[in-house]
């Protein structure tokens, strides 16, 4: 095997069109259009909350995609995770993991608060609890609650299996019921985890020239364990 399959596939750039929200979660649906709302203006600060792996990061990597594609090259837009700087002169920003935030990051994220107040700017927040129960100081858990609170569902594994076979299907795929379910037991419940690794199951098959089949998917897994250990 060639030492290019070794690497697991970068997962899909993350954008609203492929944030699967899951079938029955009108939840998820109402989180997507809130997003949209405010790239347009209509709200300057919102938090979004959830479990890990409910796909919160997807959401705040699609909103600073959308918001630079809006604004157009070199566009002052910024994902920024817990313990980053966040770059000067951003008019949107992405802080992800706001329960991480060490003292130096709580007062970076409270500056970046008052100035989008005064003077501009649209702030996307979020952390894996509603804001009252970040362990943050009280001034800046009071701010990212008075905006849009937003909660995003995990998706069941009945709506993972439907957005796996999905995202086989847009890359010709017909992934089997049984592959799909190996999937989800043995891989990190991250979708865009095992999205790449459908991505490196794909090429690894047209590399071998083997058609994809659950033997197939244990050894790519196999190989990329030893990789990363």
């Amino acid at each position: 095997m060639q030492q290019l399959t070794l690497a697991l596939a970068p997962a899909p750039e993350p954008s609203f069109d492929n944030f699967f929200a899951g079938r029955d979660s009108s939840a998820n649906t109402a989180t997507l259009a809130a997003l949209r709302h405010a790239l347009a203006g209509h709200e300057h600060f919102v938090y979004v909350w959830g479990p890990r792996g409910s796909g919160k990061s997807h959401l705040l990597r699609a909103f600073i995609a959308e918001a630079a594609l809006r604004s157009g090259s070199g566009a002052p837009a910024a994902y920024v995770a817990a313990g980053e700087s966040i770059p000067a002169d951003t008019l949107f920003v992405a802080a992800d993991d706001a329960q991480r935030l060490d003292m130096v990051g709580q007062l970076a994220l409270f500056d970046l608060y008052n100035r989008f107040r005064t003077g501009g700017g649209t702030l996307l927040s979020a952390g894996d609890r509603p804001p009252a129960e970040l362990p943050l100081r009280e001034d800046l858990r009071t701010r990212l609650g008075a905006g849009v609170v937003l909660r995003v569902e995990p998706l069941s594994d009945e709506e993972k299996r439907a957005a796996l076979s999905e995202h086989g299907r847009q890359r010709g795929l017909a992934l089997a019921p049984e592959l799909i379910d190996y999937l989800l037991s043995h891989v990190t419940r991250d979708m865009g985890t095992q999205m790449a690794v459908v991505d490196t199951l794909d090429r690894v098959s047209l590399e071998r020239k083997r058609p994809i089949t659950q033997p197939l998917l244990r050894e790519v897994l196999q190989l990329i364990n030893n990789k990363n250990a």
